[in-house]
């Protein structure tokens, strides 16, 4: 009998896209019967293509009766949600790589998909080419996972590995990184956070089995970072990352959140340069492991986007159910820790007057606030007669920290807390 040819469309031929088609070409199996694309007379960098399968109308690729699977590679909230329903009222099977779109309206696409019997696979939605969700979901099942700590977004990684190897500030790299294509020309969705919170909110769902909501999700950037607290933090035997990292305790309260960390430079996520991403989970029975590789690019992610086409490929026409170690089964929201209710250690750079007792100073605040200090240092006197102080401190509560540093900056001889960053434990 003769085996069925399976018709993928594709909504963008971008450089992911442009990846998928080249990935999915050689499948004899396999034929990209259409493709939605903005401009139909662009150029492309595809040998022998033939442009008679593109269109510029995304419902003509969702709304065809022939395709079997849609991969979705647009990105952003809309069309892209109403694109994907369509389909799956369709008879379409989904593979996408749009974070933000599952981060927003995930729990709401799921459950359609389901109601539909249809599968969403978007493995490369989180890490580009790292493979997470299908081994979280299959090899790792059998794991209670309680802890992640991740670095997932290439472009910050790139500034903060750069700042520490030039000593350059933040400003100066992210301008060469927009020169060479690293960086967005409006990068506010990589440097504040939001592209990390985005990957962590569907990462920990995942890993939790338990609804994680974006809203719940602290969010930090790293525009505040200076060279200075770069050469402190290797000073101090430590690096500056951008961490997503999420935990889970014992009555299922969820801390989730995205914002710079001294990592020491013991842990595997301080050797984590340039744009590499990683993920390192904590569980039982495996204990600790990471994953790591490029969490962008063309065939990086089109090896996940075409992994999961292939895995929908393989048991369409087999199965009532397709794949269901793969569908998102989750009925409970995780409880939210609220960032002000955690335990955290945390450096601060302080600017004050040269002034005797100012260091007394700082220690009788941070006593008074019930915060114990691991190490307070004096960085020499500046032209200006004021002194850069940088403390460490032990496990203290977030409210009180904060509640010091308020205090810090109304006192007479502290000019400026310049930096706070949270400490990994």
């Amino acid at each position: 009998m003769e085996k069925k040819i399976i018709k993928i469309g594709l909504i963008g031929l971008g450089t992911v896209g442009t990846g998928v088609y080249k990935t999915l070409k050689p499948y004899e199996n396999i034929e990209i019967t259409k493709i939605a694309v903005k401009n139909i007379n662009k150029p492309r960098n595809i040998e022998n293509f033939d442009n008679s399968i593109l269109t510029d109308d995304c419902y003509a690729v969702v709304n065809d009766p022939e395709i079997d699977i849609v991969c979705e590679l647009i990105g952003g909230v809309e069309p892209a949600f109403d694109l994907i329903k369509t389909a799956i009222q369709n008879g379409k099977h989904i593979v996408t790589a749009n974070k933000e779109l599952l981060a927003k309206h995930g729990e709401e696409l799921f459950i359609f998909a389901e109601k539909h019997n249809k599968v969403v696979l978007y493995e490369a939605a989180i890490a580009g080419g790292i493979p997470l969700i299908m081994p979280i979901k299959t090899i790792l099942a059998g794991n209670k996972i309680n802890k992640l700590e991740a670095i997932l977004n290439g472009t910050t990684n790139y500034i903060l590995t750069k700042m520490d190897a030039q000593g350059a500030s933040y400003a100066d790299v992210l301008k060469e990184a927009q020169e060479l294509g690293y960086a967005e020309t409006d990068p506010t969705g990589d440097v504040e956070g939001f592209d990390a919170a985005y990957k962590i909110t569907t990462l920990a769902t995942i890993a939790f089995r338990k609804r994680i909501k974006l809203e719940n999700v602290y969010r930090e950037g790293i525009t505040k970072i200076r060279a200075q607290d770069m050469k402190a933090a290797n000073d101090l035997g430590y690096k500056i990352k951008l961490v997503a990292s999420a935990t889970i305790d014992e009555q299922d309260r969820a801390d989730v959140r995205v914002h710079p960390m001294l990592v020491s430079k013991k842990s595997t996520l301080a050797h984590i340069d340039y744009v590499t991403n990683a993920v390192s989970l904590s569980g039982h029975p495996v204990g600790d492991i990471t994953l790591s590789g490029p969490g962008a690019g063309e065939f990086p992610t089109a090896s996940s986007v075409v992994g999961d086409v292939l895995s929908i490929v393989s048991e369409l026409g087999t199965t009532d159910y397709m794949l269901p170690m793969m569908r998102c089964l989750h009925e409970e929201d995780a409880v939210n820790i609220d960032i002000n209710d955690t335990m955290n250690k945390y450096y601060l750079s302080i600017n004050a007057k040269n002034n005797k007792g100012v260091i007394g100073t700082i220690g009788r605040i941070c006593a008074e606030n019930e915060i114990s200090l691991a190490s307070i240092v004096q960085r020499g006197v500046d032209e200006d007669n004021t002194a850069n102080i940088t403390v460490i401190t032990e496990l203290a509560l977030e409210k009180s920290l904060q509640k010091a540093v308020r205090e810090f900056e109304e006192d007479e001889y502290i000019n400026k807390v310049n930096s706070l960053i949270r400490v990994q434990v």
